[in-house]
């Protein structure tokens, strides 16, 4: 799993069947400072979350499918929740 900003939306007129209806999100990686890491994700949604939202997201083929509730789909990456707090001891 990373952390990630929400930093964008991606428009695909056409798509993938099982992926009607479901937001494509473009996320920066953010490492424990909130700094901005490595590469832009491009991810699926499955908790309604928006551009400025802090995320945590998947990055592997059947957690992220699994997430989206669609088993047999090709997706890389899913949002999976919105991070309200990160707390560090």
């Amino acid at each position: 799993m990373i952390i990630a900003r929400v930093v964008g939306n991606v428009v695909a007129s056409q798509k993938q069947l099982s992926h009607e209806g479901k937001k494509i999100l473009l996320l920066q990686p953010l490492d424990l400072k909130d700094e901005p890491m490595g590469e832009l994700v491009v991810a699926l949604d499955a908790v309604d979350a928006g551009v400025g939202d802090r995320v945590l997201a998947v990055q592997e083929g059947f957690s992220a499918m699994t997430s989206v509730g669609h088993i047999e789909s090709p997706i890389d990456a899913a949002v999976i929740g919105v991070i309200d707090l990160v707390e560090i001891e």
